[in-house]
């Protein structure tokens, strides 16, 4: 069961980043808003398993992405303003904005060992789709060099972030 749920969010994700490739060339302004909301969607589950689960590991996952994610979120709000760059709200942020909170509420309705197992599958995909938009999309169309460097380096924590949640999953079968 919790594979499907893995599975359905990849494919939802990669049907969102699959629309970056058949638009119109990314500006800067929109991707600096799809990083953004990409990190904002992790906080927001992570704060919600935080609330809902009592097992550690799953408790300790969730702090990091909170920290992780707020800090790349602050860098990027930093370099915006350096740069007199209005984030573009866009399609890509607007679906994802919905879809995860679609999931958000599929998960509410989930406790215990359930709620544990769709998160951190849900992590694992939600880490793998955006770690490929980042690769792939996001980071070949930046023209700014500095943005391309601060999505550079967030690919990398979230490389790292994919290799913790496939841990954790492999923990609580």
């Amino acid at each position: 069961m919790f594979n499907r749920i893995g599975a359905a969010a990849v494919v939802i994700c990669l049907s969102s980043i699959a629309a970056l490739s058949q638009g119109p060339k990314l500006t800067d302004p929109q991707i600096a808003h799809i990083a953004y909301t990409a990190g904002e969607i992790d906080i927001k589950a992570a704060k919600q398993a935080l609330d809902k689960t009592s097992n550690k590991e799953v408790k300790e996952f969730a702090e990091g992405m909170v920290r992780d994610h707020e800090a790349v979120n602050k860098q990027a709000l930093d370099l915006v303003k350096k740069l007199k760059v209005t984030p573009e709200d866009n399609d890509t942020s607007r679906t994802l904005s919905k879809q995860a909170g679609e999931k958000r509420s599929e998960l509410a309705k989930l406790k215990g060992a359930n709620f544990d197992k769709a998160y951190i599958a849900n992590e694992v995909a939600f880490h793998k789709t955006v770690n490929n938009a980042l690769e792939t999309q996001l980071i070949p169309s930046a023209s700014n060099a500095e943005l391309k460097s601060l999505l550079q380096t967030g690919l990398k924590i979230f490389q790292g972030h994919e290799q913790h949640a496939e841990h954790v999953e492999a923990d609580l079968k």
